[in-house]
Parts: structure tokens; C-alpha cells; sequence
């Protein structure tokens, strides 16, 4: 597994560590089942924080990244789509609000599209 800081960044910390990590299961890089290394191992590696590495294994743990079992440790997840999953049921989420909202699908798909732009 291969990761970098780049401490000079806008992007804090964690979220480079979670995004790399994220990337690499997505893309393969690391396989299913893999186990990663404990937290202080990893943040003495990246010279930060215990704190700032298990803030980026929390969140990659709530995305369905990766699973952690105890003393067994936290082992990329067998995720299949999990990214796919997770978008179609926060889009589910999103159209059955705006309908209530009353919002019409032009703008709602406005609104999306305007989060996208600031997201991307």
C-alpha cells in the first residue's frame, strides 16, 4: 500500500489518507480481505496523528471500504459495488425529499448539478 501526505495541502490530513485508501480499493489496488495496518503503525509511517489515521479508517469504515474485525484488524471490505450501492440509495433519499418538497425534476436535477459542480 502505497500512500503520501502532502502536509502542505488544503486537503486535511485524513482526507488524503481516506481518499487514497478508497481509490486504491476501488481500483483494485488493494484486494478484498487485505488487512491494513493499525492505526498507530500507519500514522508513525505518515508521521501524523493516531487520531488523524482513525478518523480516515472511521469514515472509510462508514463508506463500506473497509470492515474492521476486532483483533483480527481492519481488512479492506469484499464490497463488490459498494460506491454504486451507496449513491443509488442517497439518490432514492435525495428525489423522494425534493418531491415532498414539492420541487419539480428540472430543479432538482438543478440542484444536483450545482452540488456536482462544487463537489468536482
Amino acid at each position: 500500500m502505497q500512500l503520501s501526505v502532502d502536509h502542505q495541502s488544503a486537503t486535511p490530513p485524513y482526507e488524503q489518507v481516506r481518499l487514497q485508501i478508497a481509490e486504491q480499493a476501488r481500483s483494485g489496488a488493494l484486494a478484498a480481505g487485505l488487512r491494513l495496518p493499525t492505526v498507530r503503525a500507519l500514522a508513525e509511517e505518515l508521521g501524523l496523528a493516531a487520531n488523524t489515521v482513525a478518523r480516515a479508517y472511521r469514515e472509510l469504515e462508514a463508506d463500506g471500504v473497509v470492515e474492521t474485525h476486532g483483533r483480527r484488524g481492519t481488512l479492506i471490505a469484499a464490497t463488490g459495488d459498494t460506491a454504486h450501492k451507496l449513491a443509488a440509495a442517497a439518490a432514492t433519499d435525495y428525489a423522494q425529499r425534493v418531491a415532498r418538497l414539492g420541487l419539480t425534476k428540472a430543479e432538482a436535477l438543478a440542484a444536483v448539478s450545482n452540488a456536482l459542480d462544487v463537489a468536482y
